[in-house]
């Protein structure tokens, strides 16, 4: 059990937003436009007050774990996601283009839309192994 002064209910809540923002995740893995980081983050967040064996399963996960652990190491997002979510943000910009003609609508997707590029790419990288100086004292 997470925390013994969490009520059934209460948990119960908890464990079912855990799996909400898991399967919106997934969707957003598969469709543009969809963030799948910010899901995986929430998830961690709503499990750590629900299971803590499923936030286990969230950091150790291939597909979200590397991920999850570099954002709760920092804040860090790895070139590949920003480059793959820049992606998916492209991909429902031109869709947005295609399928939207009422202005202010237009206006205020484009405006998350670049928010969240504006997000995305300000986050630090993390420092590969390869690229980390190595430590004095391991040299002994």
């Amino acid at each position: 059990m997470a925390d013994p002064h969490t009520h059934r209910p209460l948990r119960w809540l908890w464990l079912l937003l855990t799996w909400l923002c898991i399967a919106l995740a997934l969707a957003g893995a598969l469709l543009p436009g969809l963030p799948t980081t910010i899901f995986i983050l929430l998830a961690a967040g709503c499990a750590s007050r629900c299971s803590p064996r499923l936030r286990l399963w969230l950091q150790q996960h291939p597909l979200f774990g590397e991920r999850l652990r570099n954002w709760e190491q920092g804040g860090y997002i790895d070139r590949r996601t920003k480059w793959v979510a820049s992606a998916g943000m492209l991909t429902a910009l031109a869709i947005v283009l295609i399928t939207i003609s009422h202005p202010v609508l237009l206006a205020a997707i484009l405006l998350f839309i670049a928010t969240g590029a504006l997000v995305v790419w300000s986050r630090p990288e993390p420092i590969s192994d390869q690229t980390a100086w190595p430590d004095s004292r391991d040299s002994a």
